[in-house]
């Protein structure tokens, strides 16, 4: 595969970054996954925005043009051979000395992924996923909002813990924030319908404010007049919902059609296949991504 290092092509195996870069070093960095629809990237401005904000909380100095971007995307589509494709974005924060800079990153290290976007079958969105609830918690952020940073540990220590759980096999890991309360997935956004409303956590909890999940958010209580409720919510409360579903920006909306707690005892959401209202939203935000 081919990738951008700094604006130029490059082969994914050919590609370096210094062991003296502070994203290696430190983590200091952030990234953005999105995908394309008939070539074109979906809500570029707004990944863009929150990279942008995310770097500018790190110090480093860093912009890229909307334009230049998508055009780096095509270039990546056309000399892969894709049609359409997953895409991370990664802005490291460049080389610096051992020890910690009191001055602005200047030379950040700008990297552009894809791959082929994951074959999903059909039936994912019919039957449905599982959701586990995970012992590792969601803490606070080292910051006011959460970035999407190269601070990753806490979602792979979940999925390590999802793989000493064998009821787990294929779930998405859930964290709780230490006080109990509903975060997020480990790459996902929660979403649960209860009583003629749609309920999500939180961005105080500690979670991503994540791109897609604003997105939906917005559309449905905008274009579908749905009432949308941002709160503190319970375990006890999501197993009483009547459908359940995870955002991101590859998968889109999932239905998740089974829920486990710490100790695996499940719990069937609806009648064990995705939601009416699920399967509607999911239509009406794939149109709206291909432009139809």
């Amino acid at each position: 595969m081919w990738i951008a290092l700094d604006g130029k092509l490059v082969r994914q195996e050919e590609a370096v970054v210094s062991v003296y870069d502070h994203g290696f070093l430190y983590g200091m960095g952030c990234f953005e996954t999105f995908r394309t629809y008939g070539g074109k990237a979906f809500l570029l401005k707004e990944h863009l925005g929150r990279l942008t904000k995310g770097l500018q909380d790190l110090d480093i100095i860093w912009s890229m043009d909307q334009e230049f971007l998508q055009a780096q995307v095509s270039m990546l589509l056309k000399t892969n051979e894709l049609e359409d494709g997953y895409f991370r974005l990664s802005v490291s924060a460049g080389k610096g000395e051992i020890g910690l800079p009191a001055e602005p990153y200047t030379e950040p290290v700008t990297l552009l992924y894809v791959k082929p976007l994951p074959q999903a079958a059909d039936a994912l969105y019919i039957q449905g996923k599982a959701l586990a609830v995970l012992e590792t918690r969601r803490f606070q952020p080292e910051t006011a909002v959460r970035h999407k940073s190269f601070h990753y540990m806490s979602s792979i220590l979940g999925k390590q813990e999802l793989t000493r759980k064998p009821w787990a096999a294929g779930a998405e890991g859930l964290f709780l924030t230490p006080e109990g309360y509903l975060a997020e997935g480990m790459t996902s956004n929660l979403f649960f319908i209860q009583e003629g409303a749609l309920h999500t956590p939180a961005i105080d909890t500690g979670i991503l404010p994540g791109i897609t999940r604003d997105y939906v958010m917005n559309v449905l209580q905008e274009e579908c007049s749905v009432v949308v409720k941002e709160g503190f919510y319970t375990w006890e409360e999501l197993i009483q919902a009547e459908e359940i579903f995870i955002t991101n920006s590859i998968q889109e909306l999932v239905p998740i059609t089974r829920i486990f707690d710490v100790n695996g005892l499940v719990h069937e959401v609806g009648d064990g296949t995705a939601g009416y209202h699920t399967t509607c939203w999911l239509n009406l935000y794939r149109n709206k991504a291909r432009g139809s």
